[in-house]
């Protein structure tokens, strides 16, 4: 049972959810720094950052974007006339040309100096350490001269292997700044590529960088303003790592143009992620076709075909442990407390969730290309889209979170499971230590609510699948159902209040439901005796004539299910396939069901698996004879 406090942070977090619904793409600025969406974060994540806000944009100085440097009071050092390291001891600026092969450039000044290494044409390596090893100052600006090619390589093993040890061929124990508009290649065989104790932040520059490990690195934020940037790493690609002090350990992205092939995460971060805009392809994990197998999309949440596999918060338990100690993560972007994506272009391939977090994700604008092995989309606690494309064209479960808000945006969802999934805890598959299988698990805390924005998804699993309740007062639903009797196209456990909008959907009829009979808006769903073909369209139409709805299923159904502001109780009306008439009534209520011979209280054959309605008294299957499980209750999926 749920304490008080656990149904107030619930509480919360629906009513910030609410707040956010009202604002527009436009207000982007406005939502990331509201209450509203603060409170969201506070009151759902789970992590060490349980206070942390959504992240604000990087600030930068005039200091960290000027890369003009020939006005300044220059060192010129020619690394060609150098043998070994060179060590840098005073503020200023060095302007490094020719090649060092081995020894590194070393910067050691105090804490209150700064320095600016400006890479004019310079190839550094170091077999045994860091190419450019930065062991303290206040902060180092790397300027990337115009017209230049600049290259930095450590080697496979570092002399120095203690815990506090450099692990990146440029690492740094001050805050790293690279600008200017030449280029660097990054060649980091030890471990990591670029990566600062402090901040690092990127304003400018073509950056090319391979790395064993993480390819960049900022352990308080990672922040990028713009450049080209190339990421080959075996780890992660971008990545930050300070969770246990408030208001770090942040990626925060204005621009730039990302080409991302991770063999772990694509952007992965300790606490937050927020994006304003750039341009990002990425592939994590080897991309969609390395995700690992799944076997629980069988009706009821069966394993293989016969074999019940039901999802308990031991099994989630386990699948969580054998998650974080036996496969690494391979998620596109990944966050520990929230990722706010306000712009952007993504194209996401991953083997793993191509968006995750383990606590919430709000999505306000820009376009997202997604394939992945997993969900499209995960937050453990709450998941609010204001605006912005989202194309998933391939996923296991299309969107999944404990409590969903969509306000608008256009949002299509491919899956092989359930396209929406409102279901409590984590998904089992977080690798992060720490957080509890199911917390939010009560089916009453769960709930998907729809007041704007256009949705259609094509799932082969439930369509909207609520472990808890829906509310649809506005926008467009369009949901192609799957042809699988386990499964149906609407799917709720307590209530689905349905009070404005534009709802149609095609589907089986072994699991068929329809919203509840308290709603305000009236419903008309129709069961077929046979299985109808894809590619013909169904429409209702008004005692005048009119086509109110119209839908044309991209695979076979047995059941068609209409709602719209326009269908009234107690009106007469028609529904068509194609040329032919299929049935003539008059609606009796919230929700009028039919077949063939005109309207049916309880259509016969309805109940799934044993008859009788469904919870919420909206609606009932088609299929046939014989018990429910558990006793003739809904189990948890």
């Amino acid at each position: 049972m749920k304490t008080q406090n656990g149904l107030k942070t619930i509480w919360i977090v629906m009513m910030s959810m609410a707040l956010l619904s009202a604002c527009s793409t436009s207000d982007v600025e406005n939502a990331a720094s509201s209450p509203s969406v603060n409170e969201i974060v506070k009151a759902s994540t789970s992590s060490a950052a349980t206070t942390s806000e959504l992240p604000a944009k990087a600030e930068y100085k005039e200091e960290d974007t000027s890369a003009d440097w020939r006005g300044e009071n220059l060192t010129p050092m020619d690394l060609d006339s150098h043998n070994g390291p060179l060590t840098l001891t005073a503020a200023g600026t060095y302007v490094l040309s020719g090649s060092l092969r081995d020894g590194g450039v070393i910067v050691e000044v105090t804490k209150k100096d700064k320095v600016r290494l400006v890479l004019n044409g310079a190839d550094i390596h170091n077999s045994t350490g860091p190419a450019i090893d930065i062991k303290e100052g206040d902060k180092v600006i790397i300027t990337l001269a115009e017209g230049t090619h600049n290259v930095v390589s450590d080697g496979t093993a570092y002399a120095d292997t203690t815990d506090e040890a450099p692990t990146a061929a440029v690492y740094s124990k001050a805050d790293l700044i690279i600008n200017g508009t030449g280029a660097l290649t990054v060649e980091g065989q030890y471990k990591d590529g670029i990566a600062s104790k402090d901040d690092l932040k990127i304003v400018s520059g073509t950056l090319d960088i391979h790395a064993v490990d993480d390819a960049l690195v900022g352990r308080d934020l990672l922040a990028v303003k713009d450049g080209a940037i190339s990421l080959e790493a075996g780890g992660d690609g971008l990545k930050s790592t300070n969770a246990s002090a408030e208001g770090k350990g942040n990626i925060a992205i204005e621009g730039g143009a990302f080409t991302i092939h991770a063999g772990s995460d694509g952007l992965q971060s300790a606490v937050s992620i927020r994006v304003d805009g750039g341009t990002f392809d990425i592939v994590a994990g080897g991309g969609s076709v390395n995700a690992a197998a799944k076997t629980d999309n069988e009706p009821w949440g069966r394993g293989p075909r016969g074999a019940a596999q039901q999802r308990t918060p031991a099994t989630e338990a386990a699948a969580a442990s054998t998650a974080s100690t036996d496969t690494p993560s391979t998620k596109g972007l990944k966050a520990a407390a929230v990722i706010a994506v306000n712009g952007g272009d993504f194209r996401i391939n991953s083997a793993d969730d191509a968006v995750h977090s383990n606590g919430s994700i709000v999505i306000s604008g820009g376009k997202m290309n997604i394939e992945t092995g997993d969900d499209g989309i995960h937050a453990d606690a709450s998941l609010t889209i204001n605006g912005g494309t989202l194309d998933i064209a391939k996923s296991y479960e299309g969107i999944e979170s404990s409590l969903i808000s969509i306000a608008g945006g256009e949002i299509n969802i491919v899956s092989t499971d359930d396209g929406v999934n409102v279901a409590g805890g984590n998904d089992g598959n977080t690798n992060a230590p720490g957080l509890k299988p199911d917390q939010f698990a009560a089916a009453g805390d769960n709930k998907l609510i729809i007041s704007g924005g256009a949705l259609t998804v094509n799932a082969d699993g439930d369509g909207l699948d609520a472990n808890g309740s829906i509310e649809m007062s506005g926008g467009t639903v369009l949901v192609y159902g799957p042809t699988g009797n386990g499964n149906g196209a609407l799917d709720y456990d307590n209530t689905f209040l349905l009070s404005g909008g534009t709802l149609a959907v095609a589907g089986s009829s072994g699991m068929a439901m329809a919203p509840s009979k308290e709603s305000a808006q009236a419903t008309v769903a129709m069961s077929f005796s046979q299985t109808q073909s894809a590619g013909t369209p169904v429409s209702l139409i008004s005692s005048d004539g009119k086509a109110i709805m119209t839908i044309t299923s991209v695979k076979d159904y047995q059941m068609v299910l209409f709602s719209s502001s326009e269908v009234k109780a107690g009106s007469s009306y028609s529904l068509t396939s194609g040329n032919s008439q299929l049935v003539q009534f008059e609606t009796t209520g919230s929700v009028t069901w039919v077949n063939e011979s005109g309207v049916t209280d309880a259509p016969a054959g309805f109940g799934g698996m044993g008859g009788g309605m469904r919870p919420g008294g909206g609606g009932a299957g088609f299929g046939g004879g014989g018990a429910r499980p558990e006793g003739g209750q809904m189990p948890k999926r």
